[in-house]
């Protein structure tokens, strides 16, 4: 009875991966790579000896895109997604919503580009990143107490006032250009085994996922995201998008409570496993990789360390294998980090 549960599930599983359909190819990434190569950089890939050694009993790499342009991934599907818009879509001027690092992506590219942008941010965004923002000649709005507010207005303003929207993930342009840190990744280590990425909506480990399993479908993909607010992780396992979000975050740049309707479907069918930590854990791999490593990470960009640190994936994808930690930006507040770090001084104490 179990063997022949099994082989219906197989076959259902089958049928369901026959009906996919990515809209996001790998030559959309391989476009895109050369596109945000003119202007963007490729990121180091390192390995850290600490995790390595004193983690995990395997070979694990950060690619730091903390070092990207704006200090984040985010930049590359921004700029991907801009240099697409036709002349018409650019005159309007763009909008788009961000917890702030794709808000700092945007107004870059479109100061490099010489067009106007509007960038909703929620109340208590870090101050750092709308500082930044700003700083790159965006005009930045506050609204909502979470991004999911702040995309509604948004995209309300977008219909009242005829801007072009630039969606921080939920958009086959914006997917490719994260992409292109999978290609990065296969150019660096074209023998690694397990991949760890954070998420939010989905953007960037469906780019990811998509590049990896192009060139190698037994390649492991792992999604991190906070026990707090993890809206893809709750939809990976309802089989449907589903909202989840109980409280704050340290992890800000991934506090989106509904996944995607195009990144959920990529997420489904390419990633192999969600994991969940807890806000002590992401604390903790922030200090440990300032400490160890000596990396500057928010908390989003600490997601795969925490996971690894508080060994959430099973011992048989990370020991002795090839592991890529994403560490997908650095863009903190110094109070933030201040405070971390008195956290553990007064727990040594």
């Amino acid at each position: 009875m179990n063997l022949e549960v099994d082989v219906l599930m197989s076959v259902k599983d089958i049928h369901s991966s026959a009906k996919f359909q990515n809209p996001v190819t790998i030559r959309d990434i391989e476009e895109a790579a050369h596109i945000i190569h003119q202007v963007g950089r490729v990121t180091p890939l390192l390995q850290s000896m600490f995790l390595s050694r004193n983690v995990t009993a395997g070979e694990v790499y950060l690619k730091l895109e903390n070092m990207q342009l704006t200090g984040s991934f985010k930049f590359r599907g921004a700029f991907n997604k801009i240099n697409h818009l036709t002349a018409a879509e650019k005159a309007r001027g763009v909008i788009a919503a961000s917890a702030g690092n794709h808000a700092q992506g945007v107004a870059l590219t479109s100061q490099l580009l010489g067009i106007d942008a509007i960038v909703v941010m929620p109340h208590g965004a870090p101050l750092a990143k709308q500082q930044a923002t700003a700083g790159y000649g965006a005009k930045v709005v506050l609204y909502g107490d979470n991004f999911d507010e702040a995309h509604q207005f948004m995209e309300e303003e977008a219909i009242r006032k005829g801007y072009t929207v630039v969606d921080p993930y939920d958009d086959v342009d914006v997917i490719a250009g994260q992409g292109t840190i999978g290609l990065e990744i296969l150019d660096q280590l074209w023998d690694v085994d397990t991949v760890i990425v954070p998420v939010g909506g989905g953007g960037l480990i469906s780019g990811i996922a998509t590049a990896l399993k192009s060139f190698n479908p037994q390649i492991h993909i792992v999604g991190v995201q906070s026990e707090n607010i993890h809206g893809m992780t709750a939809s990976y396992a309802a089989d449907r998008i589903i909202s989840f979000s109980q409280g704050k975050t340290l992890a800000d740049g991934t506090a989106v409570a509904t996944p995607g309707q195009i990144t959920f479907p990529i997420t489904e069918h390419l990633v192999d496993e969600m994991v969940l930590v807890s806000e002590e854990e992401i604390a903790t791999a922030m200090k440990d990789l300032l400490q160890r490593t000596k990396t500057v990470v928010e908390g989003a960009g600490a997601l795969p360390t925490a996971a690894l640190e508080a060994h959430k994936i099973d011992s048989k994808w990370i020991k002795n294998k090839k592991v890529v930690a994403l560490v997908s930006g650095g863009n903190v507040d110094l109070e933030c980090v201040s405070q971390n770090l008195e956290h553990f001084v007064t727990l040594v104490k």
